[in-house]
């Protein structure tokens, strides 16, 4: 196998990019958040579904408090992607369109339907029936769905696509602002 100078290369074995650090680190990230997510969504699919509980707050209640963890989580993320990962790719591909537009635009529509999701609890008083509740939690449902697959496209196109079009400049300037230790 060919050795490459720099920071990170292509493997040619198995033609699978190899990441950088702080590529890596971001698709590691991806993990816990997925295992949240999951967590969020399974409890959100059974919001306003059971005919013998007549008022979903409690349940809500516990569902928010998922999402409000994961929200903790998923910020600190999505803005090392917005604000150090996609202008440095986009020194090279443009943001109006393609890849960098995309994913900024599933960031909005996540946080949108995130966003909505806390509003309608927070205006929410009991008792929720289960019409509502399922108004309610589908904001919940719906960014998780978004996030599936953004995640999906990040680690199979995004990230490989990053590893090849990012200098070691900017690699070194992406692991700064993510301050992992040299």
């Amino acid at each position: 196998m060919e050795q490459f100078p720099h920071m990170c290369g292509m493997m040619h074995g198995d033609m699978q990019t190899a990441l950088c650090e702080p590529l890596a680190q971001l698709k590691r990230e991806h993990t816990p958040l997925r295992e949240q997510m999951n967590e969020f969504a399974a409890m959100a699919g059974n919001i306003g579904h059971d005919p013998q509980i007549a008022d979903w707050s409690e349940r809500l209640s516990a569902l928010k408090a998922k999402v409000d963890a994961f929200i903790q989580v998923l910020d600190p993320h999505s803005e090392i992607e917005e604000e150090g990962l996609f202008p440095l790719m986009a020194k090279y591909i443009g943001r109006e369109v393609g890849p960098i537009a995309v994913m900024e635009y599933e960031h909005e529509q996540a946080k949108k339907h995130l966003s909505v999701f806390v509003e309608m609890m927070e205006a929410a008083s009991a008792p929720i029936p289960a019409d509502r509740a399922r108004e309610i939690a589908a904001n919940a449902l719906q960014a998780h769905s978004i996030l599936t697959d953004h995640f999906m496209k990040e680690e199979a196109v995004l990230f490989p696509m990053a590893e090849r079009i990012l200098n070691d400049d900017d690699k070194a300037e992406l692991k700064r602002q993510m301050k992992i230790p040299n």
